[in-house]
Parts: structure tokens; C-alpha cells; sequence
């Protein structure tokens, strides 16, 4: 009896040990914040956080692996036999952050065995593991491997994986050779880093690529996001930071010591969603047109109190003057766009299009003008004057935006946030297609009027408010 009861004694007290020692649970009752399980909860195949530091990024980055890995992931489908990486910068910073992290989220119990590439077996916390086998709760297995980019692209191939982690940013090689061994499995991957590279691939391909790719997600995390840091800390070293530090380590932000040509640009404010536009608003089109490079063409409306909006988009390349056109034609169709007095459709268009093609047979404007559109050539191409004209509008004097973008032009929206100065005091001549269209349309507004004229049905319109409103206060 007694020897029945100390049994029971153990094993109660290895239960409770287990439960104390149960991280996994503690994050998911206690620790996580709103913007982590936002990360746990998408179900996009290419997640990423761009987190300062201490901001809980790679907390949810090493729970969200334990869940695939042992098949109890509360938000995605799970699998019974999963094969990850875990992809750190260097062999030390896998043992000091990401394999530490994995190791802290997983119960003695649920660890089948340990490979350890150096270190003593029975020492993994002081070693660098190879890979760790896990109890997956389907009745399989989970095999995390750990890989760091020092040992070069030759060491990322030939596997087929599920899913894998990047913690920090890798090289653009080793991350396309990940997407190729997730690729035959449907799998997926995920990145927690802080932005302190600058306007790196991860910038163009993920940050600004986001509504283009359906597959992309992101979210940006900061010191506040996470609900366990020190207040007082964090303001004090706040104060220690340089602005452009304190965007990347606190914030999450990306930098470029250049600066946004837009800074003035709120997606929170100039970004809104599509409305069925007054026929009365509509203004006219600008072209930017590339044959190798993107042709882009957006649509703008303006109201009666002179605001802009920028209504619809076409953004693409490699295609002929009159399959570009067709496609210009279909828009003008749908939205119901105006002609001119002989059907044709009138737009803006960089003076370039006067160049005749390598043909030397007629210009790219004669071009357009033979599918149906008529085309201006003389726009204002004053780069420095046209820049503060956008600008004006993206933000007066008194704080007020008077340029609106629709939600439905996300190559305008990605190009703006992309838009930086270069080392010669000017943009930086790449992925400015609608940033050049933008500035024809925006130039040739009238420049001290803040109105445009109203029609009659407006005016009529406006007395009745006004009567309305009067009968109202007497």
C-alpha cells in the first residue's frame, strides 16, 4: 500500500513538474499579444514580421514551428510527419536565440532525440543541434533542422519540406532555394526579423509586394505590441535612440537614410476605398508607357473642392501599343469613362512618346492615337517642382489631404511607399512608373485654385442645403 501510494506520489509530482515546466501553454493562455496571434491565425503561405526588438517576433516564430512540428497547431491543418528548417545567420546566433527559443517551447517528454553537430548529446543548451525528432500528436514525427546562412546556398538544397522559419533576414539566394524545398509539399514559410538592412530585397519583394501577391502577409510589431516590457524602459531608451534606429529596433520599420520622396503619405488617410464615382468628376488619364518596363495608366477624378482621386489602374509590360490600349478601353468601358467629341479616349503621356520606334515608322503616340487614344504630349516633366506639387496635395499647409487613392490601385500604392531619394539629391529612378503619371496628371491641375467650377445641378443642389439647413435653425 505504501509503496502503491509513494508511486502515485512520483508521478503526481512529475505531472505537476511538467505542467510548471509547460511554456507552450503559459504562451498560449498568458503571454501572447493581439499582433502574435494575428501571425498564428493567417493562413497565407508566406508570413512575416517585421518586429523590433523585444517585440515577441521570434517568441511567435519558434511557437508557430512547435505547433506544425508536433502537429497541434490550433489555427492551420496539421500533418502527421512534418520536416522544417530553422534558419539563423550564423551557427552562434541558432544556438543563442532560435534553438534556444525552440528548446524553452518543448516538454522533455515530447523531445524524441537530439543530433547535435557540436556539443556534448546530453548538453544541448550549450551545443549547436543538427536537428531534434518530436512527438507529433497524430502519431507521427516532427524533425526541426537547424541551418545558419554562413554555411552557404550549396547546404539549403536537395530537401523537400513543410514549412520554414527564418529567423532574421537571410540572403535572397538561400531564401529562394527555401521556397524551392517547400514547394513539392504545398508548404509554406515565415520570417521574424527587424529591419536593420535598409531597403533590402525583403523591402521590395515582401513589404512592398504585399497587395500584389496573394500569398504575402506581414505585420508590423513594436516595443508597446508587447505588453511584458517595462514602460519606463522603453522610453528611456527611446530617448537614446537616433530617429532612424528608433524606427528600426522600436518600430519595425524599414530605413533608408535617404529618405521617402512621400513622407507626407498615410495609407491610413490617402489610401480609402472605391465608390461609384460621379460621371461630373471625371478628369483624365495618365500614361507612363514602357515596353520592356511596365506601362502604367491611372484614372483621375477630381471634385468640386479639388480633391484627387486616383480611381483605377493599369499596370503591365511586355505587351504591344494595341493590346495595352484594348486594355485601356475595357477599364474606360466599366467605369464608364468620357470621350472626346469623336469617340476617342483622351489621356496624358510622357513626351517621350513623341520618339519614333526602332522602326522609325511612326512614335509611340502616333501609335496609341491609331488604337483610339489621344494622346497629350505636353506635360510638365519638372521633376523638383512636380514633387512638391504631389506633396501639396498629399498634405497642405494646414495638414489637410487633397490626393485620395483607391484601394483598387496597389501598384501606385506600393510604388509611393517605395519611393526614396537617391545619392545624387534625386528619386531613385526604379519602380517609378505611377510615381512619373502621377506627376503629369498632378501638374496639370490648375495650381492656385482650390475649387474648380460647379455645374448648375451642383449649385441648385447646394441652395437647397442651404435653405434646408436655414428652416432648420429658425
Amino acid at each position: 500500500m505504501k509503496d502503491n501510494l509513494y508511486k502515485l506520489s512520483l508521478i503526481e509530482n512529475e505531472l505537476k513538474k511538467r505542467k510548471n515546466e509547460d511554456n507552450l501553454a503559459q504562451y498560449n493562455k498568458e503571454k501572447v499579444h493581439l499582433k502574435q496571434m494575428a501571425f498564428h491565425k493567417c493562413l497565407k503561405k508566406n508570413r512575416w514580421v517585421f518586429g523590433g526588438n523585444r517585440s515577441g517576433k521570434t517568441e511567435c516564430g519558434a511557437v508557430e514551428t512547435v505547433w506544425l512540428a508536433r502537429g497541434i497547431h490550433p489555427f492551420r491543418e496539421n500533418k502527421k510527419d512534418i520536416s522544417c528548417w530553422v534558419v539563423s545567420l550564423t551557427r552562434q546566433v541558432q544556438r543563442d536565440v532560435a534553438q534556444a527559443k525552440i528548446l524553452h517551447y518543448l516538454r522533455k517528454d515530447q523531445i524524441l532525440n537530439i543530433v547535435m553537430s557540436s556539443g556534448r548529446q546530453d548538453s544541448a543548451d550549450n551545443g549547436i543541434i543538427d536537428f531534434i525528432t518530436v512527438r507529433n500528436e497524430l502519431g507521427g514525427e516532427g524533425r526541426i533542422g537547424f541551418k545558419s546562412c554562413d554555411q552557404g546556398r550549396e547546404k539549403f538544397q536537395g530537401s523537400s519540406l513543410d514549412f520554414v522559419w527564418f529567423d532574421e533576414e537571410p540572403p535572397l539566394d538561400i531564401y529562394s532555394e527555401c521556397r524551392m524545398r517547400v514547394l513539392d509539399r504545398c508548404g509554406c514559410i515565415f520570417g521574424t526579423m527587424t529591419p536593420l538592412k535598409g531597403l533590402t530585397w525583403v523591402y521590395n519583394d515582401i513589404y512592398l509586394n504585399e497587395k500584389h501577391d496573394p500569398e504575402i502577409w506581414y505585420e508590423q510589431m513594436e516595443w508597446a505590441d508587447n505588453p511584458y516590457l517595462n514602460k519606463n524602459e522603453i522610453e528611456a531608451m527611446s530617448a537614446r535612440l537616433s530617429e532612424e534606429e528608433l524606427d528600426a529596433r522600436r518600430y519595425g520599420k524599414f530605413i533608408q537614410y535617404g529618405g521617402m520622396v512621400y513622407p507626407e503619405f498615410d495609407e491610413n488617410i490617402n489610401v480609402i476605398d472605391p465608390f461609384d464615382v460621379p460621371f461630373d468628376w471625371q478628369c483624365n488619364i495618365a500614361i507612363d508607357p514602357g515596353l520592356n518596363n511596365y506601362t502604367s495608366v491611372h484614372w483621375y477624378a477630381v471634385d468640386f473642392d479639388g480633391n484627387i482621386y486616383v480611381v483605377a489602374e493599369y499596370y503591365d509590360r511586355g505587351k504591344s501599343v494595341e493590346q495595352h490600349v484594348q486594355s485601356i478601353k475595357e477599364i474606360c468601358k466599366r467605369l464608364n469613362w468620357h470621350t472626346c467629341h469623336n469617340g476617342m479616349i483622351e489621356a496624358l503621356i510622357d513626351s517621350a512618346a513623341n520618339q519614333h520606334t526602332l522602326a522609325g515608322v511612326k512614335s509611340v503616340a502616333e501609335l496609341f492615337y491609331d488604337n483610339g487614344v489621344l494622346v497629350n504630349t505636353k506635360v510638365n516633366k519638372d521633376v523638383f517642382t512636380g514633387i512638391n506639387r504631389v506633396k501639396s496635395y498629399l498634405r497642405n499647409a494646414e495638414g489637410k489631404s487633397r490626393l485620395f487613392i483607391f484601394r483598387n490601385c496597389p501598384n501606385m500604392i506600393r510604388e509611393i511607399k517605395g519611393y526614396y531619394w537617391g545619392n545624387d539629391d534625386s528619386p531613385v529612378k526604379k519602380d517609378d512608373h505611377a510615381m512619373d503619371e502621377l506627376r503629369y496628371f498632378i501638374m496639370s491641375r490648375p495650381e492656385n485654385i482650390e475649387k474648380i467650377q460647379k455645374n448648375d445641378v451642383q449649385k441648385h443642389k447646394e441652395r437647397l442645403i442651404k435653405q434646408i439647413k436655414h428652416k432648420n435653425f429658425m
